[in-house]
């Protein structure tokens, strides 16, 4: 991109005539194209003949709806717009490709897809992301994938997952997420113990796995959102960071006399941050519940449990249970699930807590979510007030009707002489 000289012109005129951005070294090049949308790269073409190609030998494509025109609307034609992208880029890229992310809505056509995949891999890819589309038909993702030895990060929608015979492990991957996903137990359970370096794993609405077995020394973050009947954590020492819902009430197979709270929670000794939800807290409650775990979760200091039934002893015990295994939690986080009631048992449970000797030392931070202004909430709330000596605000949010007056915590004995309420309604 350099004009012609015009006569007459000084050399400093003639200097600064020169394309500096062409003259770049291609590493450079492609690392200020990257950074850039895909769209406005591919726009580069416009500038010359010898631009016109220079989008297609990218080391990262993200294919996203920014990509497509805003009034084709049609899924199949976004697929095949995709596509004209697509064979751009097979026609004229002869380097590597070390990330590449579909994230536009379209409607895939499986062989497409799995040429398209078949090529990335011969171009050592790292980083392969398929996020949600419309999927009819879960995709079943060929065999060469398991094949790649520097894949580092693998994010999956809507595929069938059956790892072939060469499979030897993902000896580079750190981060794995399956969504809307086919996978039986052992499959999923031999996959993630042939990830020595695996970090991160989420696993949100998968199929046809019962049971999830984690065995992996290096995982350090969990996310779970899926149907599972039994789930075991105790071959992953390094997690800090878990978040688990269930989507349905599991089945309890025969654990002998063991509760699942100490079965499952009771081995997370490196635990920092733990979120529990709805069914899951049922799930641990399997059994009878301890008023403290055998091993203490010294290193938890922010506990989100999520849609607790306040008219269930099983979900009290549950919830009470780890708070007592965790001296050193500075944040509580608690969303209230509807209550159909008060059960006396409850009640006596609450207010037997409030006799004990147990403070939260550390607690600094309470958040109470949509509680409906039960006796069994109230008992709870006056617990954690009057027994957090350095507690420094409590917010709660009531669903409905009148917030609770601030004349009301004013009679409830406080550790703390600092807290700050905050009394919400929605």
């Amino acid at each position: 991109m350099r004009k012609t000289d015009q006569p007459g012109m000084t050399e400093m005129e003639k200097h600064t005539n020169i394309d500096r951005i062409s003259n770049l070294p291609w590493d450079v090049l492609d690392t200020i194209l990257v950074h850039m949308p895909l769209k406005e790269a591919a726009r580069t073409s416009l500038l010359s003949s010898k631009w016109r190609y220079k989008w297609t030998s990218l080391s990262q494509f993200i294919i996203d709806d920014k990509c497509l025109s805003s009034c084709l609307s049609d899924k199949v034609l976004r697929w095949k717009e995709i596509m004209k992208i697509i064979h751009q880029v097979q026609s004229n890229h002869s380097g590597p490709i070390e990330k590449f992310k579909l994230a536009a809505y379209c409607h895939p056509i499986h062989s497409d897809l799995d040429q398209w995949i078949q090529f990335l891999t011969e171009r050592g890819i790292k980083e392969l992301i398929l996020q949600e589309f419309d999927c009819v038909k879960r995709f079943k993702l060929p065999a060469c994938l398991f094949s790649c030895p520097q894949l580092s990060c693998l994010e999956l929608y809507g595929c069938v997952i059956n790892l072939s015979t060469s499979f030897r492990g993902f000896n580079s991957l750190a981060s794995l997420h399956l969504a809307h996903s086919s996978i039986s137990s052992g499959t999923l359970e031999f996959l993630i113990v042939n990830c020595p370096v695996l970090e991160r794993l989420t696993l949100l609405n998968i199929d046809h796995s019962a049971v999830l077995k984690i065995n992996n020394l290096n995982l350090k973050y969990l996310k779970i959102d899926s149907k599972f009947e039994d789930i075991c954590l105790k071959n992953a020492p390094l997690l800090s960071s878990v978040d688990i819902r269930l989507k349905m009430i599991p089945r309890h197979p025969d654990q002998g006399p063991a509760c699942n709270l100490v079965r499952v929670i009771g081995c997370l000794y490196g635990i920092k941050k733990l979120i529990l939800s709805t069914h899951f807290l049922e799930f641990l409650a399997y059994n009878d519940v301890p008023e403290r775990l055998p091993a203490m979760l010294d290193h938890l200091f922010a506990l989100d449990l999520r849609e607790v039934r306040f008219d269930s002893l099983k979900d009290v015990r549950v919830s009470f249970s780890m708070l007592s295994s965790a001296p050193n939690l500075e944040e509580l986080i608690i969303s209230v699930s509807n209550s159909s009631g008060v059960l006396n048992t409850v009640l006596d449970f609450l207010r037997a807590q409030c006799l004990l000797d147990t403070y939260f030392n550390k607690l600094k931070v309470v958040k109470i979510r949509g509680i409906w202004g039960t006796r069994t909430e109230w008992e709870f709330i006056k617990f954690i007030l009057s027994h957090s000596p350095v507690l420094e605000a409590m917010t709660i949010v009531k669903y409905g009707g009148e917030r609770i007056p601030d004349s009301l915590f004013l009679q409830v004995d406080r550790a703390s002489d600092h807290v700050k309420v905050t009394s919400l309604t929605l």
